[in-house]
């Protein structure tokens, strides 16, 4: 309970306008739910202080689903006395963030018993009288493993089965085990990328692809109704068991990422020397030894070996962001090696640098770029080592988001493979996948998860879509189908193998992507975007974000716009005539041949600007990158300015 005190100053702040009606009611639903006096005496501290703006970041809105899943602050910028207790590892607080906006265990204990109800139905329908079996994975941050063994705890006292990691582990890997188990659901605890003060909550399906519609809809509505963190265990013999997942599992995982490698005798040939990085993450659990047992020379980066929430070697653990591979690339320039690796901390995300052989420096490598290499390679090597033919190539796809270089659609289509463009969202791509397995005879695809690659390829070309490769601009990649969500793991010895096979050749990474601009043009995109926190941000992101659709430009750094897609209102369809679900994404298209894409982040305080420009084929890639760089950067500015007069 909250004293009377505490609430009048509340309600008065509401009526000065100090503190958003939504946040009060919040306030009492927090505190009305819990048990837990942690959460009444943090909202008291911070009343006395008069702190509104905390209150209000703290509890302007309820947690959703987003892109990637729940995701919030675990630690406040405000951290109160209540809070921060005897305090915990990594120099964190004792008790993790309180408000309906944040992660804590309030929000993750309703998130987990919605959950467990919606997916207790499908169980029930099958009328076999077993118990549900969900996995339960977790990174390195803040409260991860804490999260994690209090859900395993909810699962197995409301009468289902777990299988918990035993220990830090990838976010692929989960999405992996939930197949291979068989089991009906997952989690984990990840806030892939964001900053050290966040984490999230990763709802899969029974198909280890995060939750889409209606799943995620359905989930929500469960966790809706859950008012309070309260719960009765069921008697102790209808509770569930707790399994222990650990190197077997991380032994299976491997195999199978084995088997997607097309030309794996180029390592014995032309293996590289890398340095790699898990940036205090998970990465390290199946990469090192993957790269290791192909024949690669892998040194990794020690002072980032170290699993550790607070991420203290970084200003992010993003390797979108160059600085998070200042130290491999120090490391790699000593050590002469030729290729760095990073991934983000639940190893979803990978971000590259490599020797450029002319100057002898390492060069970091975009996401789009990585993809565009990766693609490439993919669909050559398929097509030359007679996996996809002529007369299965209608058979093949790829499929990447919408906001992904166009570049892969071109370099697809030259060796007859189609792209199906999907929403940002890692899920989309994973709904695809679906798709292709369910279009397998029923009678063919019995015991699919236990198939290996070259058995479930012939399936699919022959019945089906056999998806090639796919991937977002964010540094996400997927080269296989057993795995429904980006893939790190994958991408690095994927990579890797490429790497070899140009140096069978006396080639490197940049002279093939060079050779690959030189042929379908040279293509650079430019990602931006506009932060802005708390409920205030979240408010002029969601204006900002609906004046494009009210109020599109009709011109653009010195372009006119030639053409809008709306994607908010749920008319468009994708390339395979399927309707492309309802998001507030749009894209201008300008007479000039230059194009961008506005969205709000599903997972972050930012509105998001996706910009895209190319110069003509066959032309000196160094010579049309002059232009198009200089085309983006106006684009930029002409953007930023227009945005400042729209918020």
């Amino acid at each position: 309970m909250m004293d009377a005190q505490y609430l009048t100053a509340l309600e008065q702040a509401v009526t000065e306008g100090s503190l958003l009606a939504a946040s009060l009611d919040n306030i009492r639903l927090l505190v009305a739910g819990t048990k837990d006096p942690v959460a009444p005496a943090a909202i008291g501290e911070l009343v006395e202080k008069a702190d509104w703006a905390e209150l209000n970041n703290r509890f302007y809105k309820t947690l959703a689903f987003g892109t990637g899943g729940l995701r919030g602050r675990t630690i406040g910028a405000v951290v109160t006395a209540a809070e921060q207790g005897a305090g915990g590892v990594n120099g964190r607080p004792e008790f993790p963030c309180v408000g309906t906006a944040c992660m804590n265990y309030f929000n993750v204990g309703r998130a987990m018993r919605g959950l467990i109800a919606y997916v207790r139905r499908f169980v029930e329908a099958e009328g076999a009288g077993r118990k549900p079996l969900i996995v339960i994975g977790h990174d390195t941050r803040h409260f991860s493993r804490d999260f994690a063994e209090f859900c395993a705890r909810i699962a197995t006292d409301l009468g289902c089965d777990c299988a918990l990691f035993d220990g830090p582990c990838s976010t692929p890997e989960v999405s992996f085990a939930i197949r291979e188990l068989n089991a009906d659901t997952g989690v984990v605890i990840t806030a892939s990328h964001n900053p050290a003060h966040d984490n999230g909550f990763k709802a899969y399906f029974n198909d280890g692809a995060q939750l889409v519609a209606p799943h995620d809809k359905g989930v929500i509505d469960e966790v809706n109704a859950l008012k309070s963190d309260v719960y009765e265990p069921l008697p102790e013999a209808q509770r569930g068991a707790l399994q222990v997942l650990g190197a077997e599992m991380d032994a299976r995982f491997m195999s199978r990422l084995k088997g997607i490698l097309l030309r794996p005798e180029v390592f014995a040939q032309g293996a590289a020397k890398v340095v790699y990085t898990n940036l205090h993450g998970t990465g390290g659990r199946c990469i090192v030894p993957l790269l290791r047992e192909l024949g690669c020379c892998v040194s990794t980066v020690a002072a980032q070996d170290v699993q550790d929430g607070r991420f203290p070697t970084v200003k992010s653990p993003n390797p979108e962001n160059a600085p998070a591979l200042d130290m491999a690339i120090a490391q790699a320039d000593a050590e002469g090696a030729d290729l760095v690796i990073a991934t983000d901390p639940d190893s979803d995300r990978m971000g590259l640098a490599v020797r450029d052989k002319e100057s002898g420096k390492m060069s970091l490598l975009t996401g789009n770029q990585t993809g565009c290499l990766l693609a490439w390679y993919r669909c050559m090597s398929m097509r030359e080592l007679g996996l996809i033919t002529p007369e299965n190539v209608d058979h093949a796809v790829m499929v990447k988001t919408f906001v992904t270089s166009p570049l892969q659609d071109a370099i697809a289509a030259s060796y007859g493979i189609e792209t199906v463009n999907v929403l940002t969202g890692f899920k989309y791509i994973a709904a695809k996948l679906g798709k292709y397995e369910h279009a397998i005879p029923e009678e063919m695809r019995r015991g699919y998860r236990s198939m290996d690659e070259a058995t479930t390829r012939a399936l699919r070309l022959q019945f089906s879509k056999f998806f090639v490769f796919g991937g977002e601009e964010s540094y996400g990649y997927l080269a296989q189908d057993f795995v429904r969500d980006k893939d790190a793991n994958a991408a690095a010895i994927c990579v890797a193998e490429l790497n070899a096979y140009l140096a069978t050749q006396g080639r490197g990474l940049l002279e093939c992507l060079n050779q690959i601009y030189r042929e379908f043009g040279f293509y650079q995109e430019a990602g931006k975007s506009l932060v802005m926190e708390g409920a205030d941000g979240a408010a002029k992101i969601a204006a900002l974000t609906q004046s494009y659709i009210d109020n599109p430009p009709a011109a653009m750094a010195g372009a006119r716009v030639v053409q809008v897609r709306d994607f908010s209102s749920g008319a468009m369809l994708d390339a395979e005539g399927e309707p492309v679900p309802a998001e507030k994404l749009l894209f201008f298209d300008l007479e000039d041949g230059r194009s961008f894409a506005v969205r709000p982040s599903g997972t972050e305080p930012k509105i998001k600007y996706y910009l895209f420009a190319h110069g003509e084929k066959g032309v000196d890639p160094a010579v049309s990158k002059v232009a198009v760089e200089a085309g983006l950067a106006a684009l930029w500015a002409a953007l930023e300015a227009d945005a400042a007069q729209r918020v």
